[in-house]
């Protein structure tokens, strides 16, 4: 068992955070220490449940994971047809392409431009039934009868 303890400032070097934000991790409760003097010390078991313990190696390597990153801009676009596509979009994302993989989606729509902005993260798979989905509502001849 290994029982190394790490100091504020290691922690915030093993994480890449400032120093202050480890100790708030610490007083909210969200980090476990334990107060020596007037120093805290953290244990290897504590850190590991802070940023998640890594999986037991099983023999052979794991799966890549494929994510796409996607931007949608469409252009002449109004406040109730910016509604009613992301509504459409979002209530696709949740039912699921991939339930084990949801995809992650934001919908901005920029009133003074009439332009709207859709950011899709996930996998590829997912990610082009999104596509082809705003597509569908948008290309010609789609339910909006417009063109993107």
């Amino acid at each position: 068992m290994d029982d190394k303890m790490y100091s504020v400032e290691e922690v915030a070097d093993l994480l890449g955070l400032h120093v202050r934000t480890v100790r708030g991790y610490i007083r909210s409760g969200r980090l476990k220490a334990v107060r020596i003097g007037k120093q805290y010390r953290i244990a290897r078991a504590d850190l590991e449940d802070l940023i998640g313990k890594p999986e037991p190696a099983t023999g052979r390597p794991a799966a890549a994971r494929l994510e796409v990153s996607s931007i949608v801009q469409i252009g002449d676009v109004d406040r109730r047809t910016a509604d009613r596509l992301s509504t459409l979009v979002l209530s696709a994302s949740q039912t699921g392409f991939d339930p084990g993989h949801p995809l992650h989606i934001q919908v901005v729509h920029e009133e003074e431009r009439q332009r709207m902005k859709i950011v899709i993260l996930g996998g590829a798979a997912a990610t082009a039934e999104a596509l082809k989905l705003i597509e569908a509502v948008l290309g010609e001849g789609g339910l909006l009868g417009r063109e993107a």
